[in-house]
């Protein structure tokens, strides 16, 4: 969650009420406006505080042509109110709200199956608030059964976890919150993601594990898993070492399954321990829910496991937070049933489509160089030519911002610093139509952006944020 402070010096100008607010005397709406930084003295009408609220969440960007976030913007109207049903249920209340805990379970026990866990009635699992407090719990299952096998030498030894540069910053919050070392397999050339054998050499007897992105957030790229488990097993035959992995697949654990089907990432490979994903990226569930799959129960130690007595019931939980509606666990098991494997396919290549093809154009225009092109995850990164010195590619973020498209413009990690890429997001609800729309926005606004003397932006650090 975002940090917030007090405005320093608060500006006491009351919010402006239109008159017509006023349900009984519209005069009173004009008089009675009420503050912004401290709790109005009385109440207010119900419809003038709706239309307060509503009026200013007007000037935030349209979700649907945000093409920076992962998250899901489009559901269906049933999805919709399914959720507004079980939105004051507390997903906690496992003893309470028995129903909703078994559609919980279900859902565990479909992505057991589909991940082909080799045992999917003996997988263990959880629903999250998202991909992050999921590789949260995974770290910490990790960094435990590390303390297990050297409970000799820890605390004295420091922990550490292996994994690429172009790791979602959750991974950077887990190691900084749980003591573990961040040992990070730096981008080279061409290459914007983990080299497996890299990441082996990074390895050591302190080492909890290594993590794999199934969907860099970078480019869109999947990392080599199996390659990665292979370097890992070649190191445990010379070391002796046996490092985990854990698969971050945030995007691509809801992808590579129905549309990749070939390739071998999950838990075929028996070097993979655990697996997170998010049901509100290509999962296709409003936010936020987020889950979290291990192998076998041994993978999960159970001292992480609370057990508690609660309203009358024995709960088992694994989680950071405590309340949260139960609302997108239903959205889930109802996105599950309502599409099937078939359906899910049939999305997920529609997506993927859209982006290749969009991709193709952009590259059509010569101005630019795509870095990815949307074959792995639905998401490719481009940037300009050498030949262009007018404008970079925070100006077009910019521009194309006035016609409400959202692009995040950012610089790559460091050794390839010197790499500034747009990125677009392809989700469902990003249409070919949408695509058009966007292709016409962007050549229209290239002979203007030709015309300058040179990139307009300065501050190419606060230029626009890099959005997972």
């Amino acid at each position: 969650m975002p940090l917030h402070k007090g405005q320093a010096a608060h500006d006491e100008t009351p919010l402006a009420v239109n008159p017509f607010y006023g349900e009984a005397n519209p005069v009173s709406g004009m008089v009675e406006a009420p503050p912004k930084h401290r709790l109005p003295d009385g109440p207010l009408p119900p419809t003038t505080a709706l239309q307060l609220v509503h009026d200013e969440l007007m000037l935030d960007g349209n979700s649907r042509l945000n093409l920076a976030t992962f998250v899901t913007t489009w559901m269906e109207p049933q999805a919709g109110a399914l959720m507004a049903e079980c939105r004051d249920k507390n997903m906690i209340d496992k003893d309470e709200y028995p129903r909703t805990a078994e559609l919980e379970r279900r859902c565990v026990a479909m992505l057991a199956d589909l991940w082909h866990a080799p045992d999917p009635s003996a997988a263990v699992g959880c629903s999250t608030t998202g991909s992050s407090e999921a590789c949260m719990l995974a770290g910490m299952a990790l960094k435990r059964r590390w303390m297990r096998r050297n409970a000799d030498r820890y605390p004295a030894a420091r922990p550490n976890l292996v994994m690429g540069v172009n790791v979602q910053v959750c991974w950077d919050k887990f190691c900084n919150f749980w003591e573990v070392e961040a040992r990070q397999v730096p981008m080279e050339g061409d290459r914007f993601h983990l080299d497996p054998q890299a990441a082996a050499e990074l390895c050591d007897e302190n080492t909890i594990g290594v993590v794999g992105i199934l969907g860099s957030t970078f480019d869109g790229s999947y990392e080599p898993i199996q390659e990665l488990c292979a370097a890992l097993d070649a190191l445990q035959e010379r070391t002796g070492l046996d490092i985990p992995v854990h698969v971050d697949g945030a995007s691509g654990g809801m992808v590579a399954p129905f549309i990749d089907e070939d390739l071998v990432w999950d838990f075929r490979l028996p070097r993979v321990a655990s697996i997170n994903t998010s049901g509100h990226k290509y999962g296709l569930v409003y936010p936020g829910v987020g889950w979290a799959l291990w192998r076998t129960p041994e993978d999960l130690p159970e001292e992480l496991v609370f057990r508690v007595n609660y309203l009358g019931g024995d709960m088992p939980t694994f989680a950071l937070n405590f309340s949260r509606p139960g609302a997108q666990v239903a959205a889930q098991y109802y996105t599950f049933l309502r599409l099937g494997r078939e359906g899910y396919r049939t999305v997920q290549q529609t997506t993927r489509d859209v982006a290749r093809g969009l991709a193709e154009r952009i590259d059509c225009l010569g101005d630019f160089r795509l870095i990815t092109r949307g074959d792995q995850l639905p998401v490719f990164a481009f940037t300009t030519t050498p030949e262009v010195t007018a404008y970079d590619v925070f100006d077009v973020s910019r521009r194309m911002r006035e016609s409400g498209w959202l692009i995040p413009a950012y610089t790559f990690p460091e050794n390839r610093q010197d790499l500034s890429v747009l990125r677009v997001v392809c989700r469902n609800g990003f249409t070919s139509d949408l695509a058009d729309l966007f292709m016409d926005d962007l050549r229209r606004l290239l002979p203007e952006l030709r015309k300058q003397s040179g990139p307009l932006t300065r501050d190419k650090g606060a230029a626009t944020g890099f959005h997972h």
